[in-house]
């Protein structure tokens, strides 16, 4: 179980750095802050550029954090926000990621949500310090972050409807 529960944590950490440097640094295909921007504005979150920065740097925190296995409730409540922001914005497009839909970022989130009810496992630094994590810091993770998700996505709406 732990063999499998940090090949778990690598993977998505892996995954999600990747996503991060794509918004940050144009690495992976990416179009970088300001094309990044760009489509963030497109999506109703401004200014495009700050939003796709701060995006950008809570998937690489919330990666860290699961990487690790380190404060591991908060990092996942980074991702599942990040990710349920994300999702909001790509929803309209259906679910599946080559319609430009919401899948990736409900993948990602759902995984971290996964990890915050299992906890990271015995190979982790939470293990290491004696930090231990049960059923109800899954809950108050995945509540965290679907609560930090609600400001920016009403935000969004609100620019939206101004047009």
């Amino acid at each position: 179980m732990s063999l499998a529960l940090l090949l778990l944590r690598l993977l998505l950490a892996g995954l999600l750095v990747g996503h991060s440097l794509q918004k940050l640094r144009g690495w992976f295909g990416g179009l970088g802050p300001r094309g990044h921007g760009q489509i963030f504005e497109e999506w109703g979150f401004v200014p495009g550029v700050r939003m796709a920065v701060l995006a950008g740097s809570l998937e690489l925190l919330g990666a860290a954090s699961i990487a690790a296995g380190f404060l591991t409730p908060g990092g996942c409540a980074v991702v599942i926000g990040t990710m349920a922001v994300a999702a909001a914005a790509t929803v309209h497009n259906g679910f599946w990621a080559n319609k430009g839909g919401c899948e990736v970022p409900f993948v990602y989130g759902a995984l971290a949500a996964v990890i915050g009810f299992s906890g990271p496992g015995e190979w982790s630094l939470d293990q290491v310090l004696g930090l231990s994590w049960n059923f109800w810091w899954g809950v108050a993770a995945l509540l965290a972050g679907l609560v930090a998700a609600v400001p920016p996505i009403v935000l969004r709406l609100r620019v939206l409807t101004s047009r």
